[in-house]
């Protein structure tokens, strides 16, 4: 729990005590529906969006429940290493607690730092009789955290405090753990390098990512659109819908860039 992530940043000896929530590795921990989609890093887009020419990885019925992992794209970037284990381990995260797909997708999936952006996505899933002039909805109806920590960045000039922290105009990543509160989950990130005080909010998961594929190339991963894409609202949590029209047969719909919080705005990233 450091500000900072550069190399040779002190280590930060690991908690005790039990983890807030536990890792959910691929495959593990409850799955609520009967159908199942991890990250498979062979075809994960990393940085890009669904087209009409990616091939789906599901075909579902109109109304189908289906689990998905998402992968946050903190701790795998070239600015923090392209090593989540290296990363999260100076700030006392085990081997055993990064998980597994992402440490895979740093290998195996295809990524341009220069021109993709930086979100995983999972997916895309078909949708039997969607055609082009519908309108799909998605309905979120769970938001289960998979590991029990996060980061807080800043990345070359991005970010409504461009200018501002750090006068610099550095790459930051704040580490934050997860710790239980008396009304639930609460993200903690340490104020000091002695970890004497802590600045805490709660969680409320949504995902940034959710959207429909489009005709012709792959979509820069970061503007949103009439697809969806990265829309990044906080409002999209357990019980809301999203309604997007569908663009290309069978909708292809995906998801990615998990958030543990976000205020009214993407003030960090």
């Amino acid at each position: 729990m450091l500000h900072g992530s550069t190399p040779g940043t002190a280590p930060v000896p690991p908690s005790s005590s039990a983890p807030a929530v536990p890792v959910l590795q691929p495959g593990t921990g409850p799955v609520r529906s009967d159908r199942y989609l991890p990250v498979d890093p062979g075809q994960a887009l990393w940085g890009r969006l669904p087209s009409d020419a990616d091939r789906t990885v599901m075909t579902v019925p109109s109304g189908a429940e289906v689990t998905i992992d998402t992968l946050s794209h903190e701790g795998l970037l070239p600015d923090q290493g392209n090593d989540p284990v290296a990363f999260f381990a100076r700030h006392g995260v085990p081997r055993e607690h990064v998980l597994d797909d992402a440490v895979v997708v740093v290998r195996a999936a295809r990524r341009d730092p220069e021109h993709d952006g930086p979100h995983v996505v999972t997916g895309p899933i078909a949708v039997e009789g969607a055609e082009p002039g519908d309108v799909l909805t998605v309905t979120v109806l769970e938001t289960l955290p998979r590991v029990p920590y996060g980061v807080v960045s800043n990345r070359h000039g991005r970010g409504a405090l461009h200018g501002e922290y750090p006068v610099d105009g550095t790459t930051v990543s704040v580490f934050a753990d997860v710790v239980p509160g008396p009304d639930g989950l609460l993200g903690r990130i340490p104020l000091t390098e002695s970890r004497d005080r802590y600045a805490r909010f709660p969680l409320a998961p949504f995902l940034g990512i959710t959207g429909v594929a489009t005709p012709g190339e792959r979509l820069h991963s970061v503007p949103p659109g009439r697809h969806g894409g990265n829309v990044d609202v906080n409002l999209l949590q357990a019980g809301a819908q999203l309604h997007l029209p569908v663009l290309v047969p069978g909708a292809s719909v995906y998801v990615g860039d998990p958030h543990f919080a976000q205020g009214d705005g993407e003030v960090a990233l």
